[in-house]
């Protein structure tokens, strides 16, 4: 078969294989976390495949022991000091997400290890998405100050019940069992076979959908989550997180964490009462919304809300929760303000207000211009970002 290679020390690296595009994250050493370079690659491939009519099936996985671990956030701390530093790479993740979730090609997602936050959103609005005993799925951003984004405001808000709340506010964990329970994932494949169903996708050279879940289907098997797996919790999640305020729910968590065979709920409770209280804030209404929103309304708002928290309007509660988590590493970080008491809805409301038209997320409303709206036509590209 006819392959072409781009350098293998760069940080996406992508292949053409006869019909078959492959796509494989390259920073092994880093969990093949998102930086600049990373979504500006993805979408180049992106684009040019689907344009490219010899392009039939688009395949993505990640090197190493990670899928992706999500955004740098090294790369968030390091830019605290200048105005906007990360504002070019926000932009472009979330325009990625659209097409990433309306892509005309057929896509396959071969995902083990962790696949978290931004990450995650390379696997789940996949067609095909694979997982494994090894995959491990979180959404954790609340817990360091920031959001639930990269669409999953829309993804998780329109799980069964009220399961979306509960994951982007607790940051709660699932295995590949539980992803393809949940929904989040189309199949379950054993680890030991992954390279094999990558081989036999490639061998197919075809994107015809039929076709490539029959390939799946071959490597594939049933699987239900465990016994004791939080999706077997549901109607107790439902009546928590059903909850107006995130005070609320945690006071009903409380009570619900008395009763005899609810021992999960501590430590659970124990992660959400240690996390920015202004993260959960603004987690809990971004879902509640993402509920009501289309898809480009969710990754405009979510735009809005990054920009709104890097630049600390209302709180620096980002900046601390990855200096505790990544930089100092001492898990101890100091939230301002302090509790749920103290952060008011109008302050809130500040990081959800809209922008001009002309400096919102620019997302195509036309077929025919559906890669229209880069970050490189938009005002914000012809600022200097400032210390």
């Amino acid at each position: 078969m006819a392959q072409e290679v781009v350098n293998s020390d760069e940080v996406v690296l992508g292949e053409e294989i006869e019909h078959v595009r492959l796509i494989t994250l390259n920073r092994p050493r880093h969990l093949n976390v998102i930086s600049s370079k990373v979504v500006s690659l993805l979408a180049e491939y992106l684009e040019k495949w689907e344009k490219d009519d010899k392009a039939e099936l688009v395949i993505i996985k990640g090197s190493g022991r990670a899928f992706s671990a999500g955004g740098d956030l090294k790369m968030f701390y390091d830019g605290r000091n200048s105005k906007d530093s990360c504002l070019e790479v926000a932009y472009r993740m979330y325009w990625l997400g659209y097409h990433i979730h309306t892509y005309k090609k057929t896509q396959v997602a071969l995902v083990h290890g962790i696949s978290m936050g931004g990450g995650a959103s390379l696997m789940v609005p996949m067609k095909f998405s694979v997982v494994t005993e090894k995959t491990v799925f979180a959404t954790p951003e609340a817990s360091i100050g920031f959001h639930t984004d990269c669409g999953f405001s829309y993804i998780l808000s329109h799980l069964p019940g009220h399961l979306g709340e509960f994951f982007a506010l607790t940051g709660a964990r699932l295995n590949g069992k539980e992803l393809v329970a949940a929904g989040l994932a189309t199949h379950f494949v054993p680890l030991e076979k992954l390279s094999d169903l990558e081989k036999r996708l490639i061998s197919l050279n075809s994107g015809d959908e039929n076709a490539v879940k029959a390939a799946i289907e071959e490597f594939a098997v049933e699987v239900q989550p465990d016994e004791e797996s939080v999706l077997n919790k549901q109607s107790i999640i439902d009546e928590c997180f059903s909850k107006d305020t995130v005070a609320e729910i945690i006071k009903s968590f409380e009570v619900e964490a008395t009763k005899e065979g609810n021992g999960w709920i501590s430590p659970v409770l124990k992660g959400l009462k240690r996390s920015s209280p202004t993260g959960l804030r603004i987690t809990l209404r971004s879902i509640r919304e993402g509920r009501k929103q289309t898809l480009p309304e969710s990754l405009k708002k979510e735009f809005r809300l990054t920009i709104n928290i890097l630049r600390a309007i209302i709180s620096e509660d980002v900046y601390e929760g990855i200096r505790a988590l990544t930089i100092d590493k001492d898990n101890a970080p100091k939230w301002n303000p302090p509790s749920l008491d103290n952060a008011g809805d109008e302050k809130i409301d500040q990081v959800f207000q809209p922008f001009e038209e002309d400096w919102e997320l620019q997302i195509p409303e036309k077929e025919e211009h559906r890669w229209d709206g880069k970050y490189e036509n938009s005002p914000y590209a012809s600022l200097k970002v400032t210390d």
